[in-house]
């Protein structure tokens, strides 16, 4: 029987073993870097998001948002922790974002969501010694498909310099015959409205696309897809395959110095604090 593209387990024999050690890394960030936790961005139970600062910081610091994944379904912010680490280290503050999961929610409402989120940073992120005009972002996964909502095409600025997207999920019309359709059912209204391939983009947010080497073809098709969407678009994109990694230990190496993926995250960042 054919493995399922898109079922991560599948294709990434030890997928528990480096859940485990990102939670383990998260765990670790929290007790030593300096924070402030749950903070409500909006009414819903989830919508809460996580800032964690740079040693000794100072005031009007760039600031960088990340997203989860978990196919919309699972995970949360505190697993992602770790990914403050290198945030940190770069100079910027860290916005860790929670979100409902489906199917209690519709793809509508975590869209919204992640929004709301964004719009909580721009508000007040001053307040934490952030500076809402230097703001960078990245996601992994399905949270690389959310991250694509922050920096839209609309009369409105984006307010995003820089975005950085690992993994992503940009057409999900392929995910309807998935693992996911008995999980959370995404719908024909679901795809039209919310495949990014299909939504215009804003043009000055600098797009990094990464894709591990490993990762099935179906992620590689939807890495290269987007890149030539953004293209269309004039955004200036560099799309990187990052050399013998998978979908588990490239999101894992957001959090560890000197690898690859890092290296493009800290890069990312810097285009925004200048």
């Amino acid at each position: 029987m054919q493995k399922d593209p898109f079922r991560t387990r599948d294709h990434v024999a030890d997928f528990d073993d480096i859940v485990a050690d990102i939670a383990a890394r998260s765990a670790a960030t929290r007790a030593t870097l300096p924070m402030v936790g749950d903070l409500a961005y909006g009414e819903h139970p989830a919508e809460k998001l996580d800032l964690f600062f740079p040693p000794g910081r100072g005031g009007n610091l760039p600031v960088h948002i990340f997203i989860h994944g978990g196919y919309w379904r699972m995970f949360s912010k505190s697993d992602y922790s770790y990914v403050a680490d290198t945030v940190t280290k770069a100079g910027a503050i860290a916005v860790i974002v929670d979100y409902a999961l489906m199917p209690e929610v519709r793809m509508a409402a975590i869209v919204e969501q992640i929004r709301r989120a964004k719009q909580w940073v721009l508000d007040n992120i001053a307040s934490h010694g952030g500076d809402p005009g230097r703001i960078s972002l990245s996601g992994h996964s399905a949270g690389a498909h959310l991250a694509t909502f922050l920096f839209e095409d609309t009369p409105a600025p984006s307010h995003v310099h820089a975005a950085l997207l690992l993994g992503g999920l940009y057409d999900l019309k392929p995910l309807q015959t998935s693992f996911l359709e008995p999980l959370i059912g995404i719908t024909d209204e679901e795809v039209a409205d919310f495949s990014p391939m299909a939504r215009s983009q804003d043009p000055l947010t600098a797009v990094t696309i990464l894709v591990g080497a490993q990762e099935t073809p179906a992620f590689h098709q939807q890495a290269a897809a987007f890149a030539m969407h953004l293209r269309e678009q004039s955004t200036k994109v560099r799309d990187v395959c990052l050399e013998d990694r998978n979908h588990m230990n490239s999101v894992r190496d957001l959090g560890i110095s000197g690898t690859q993926a890092c290296g493009c995250l800290v890069e990312l960042i810097a285009t925004a604090v200048g």
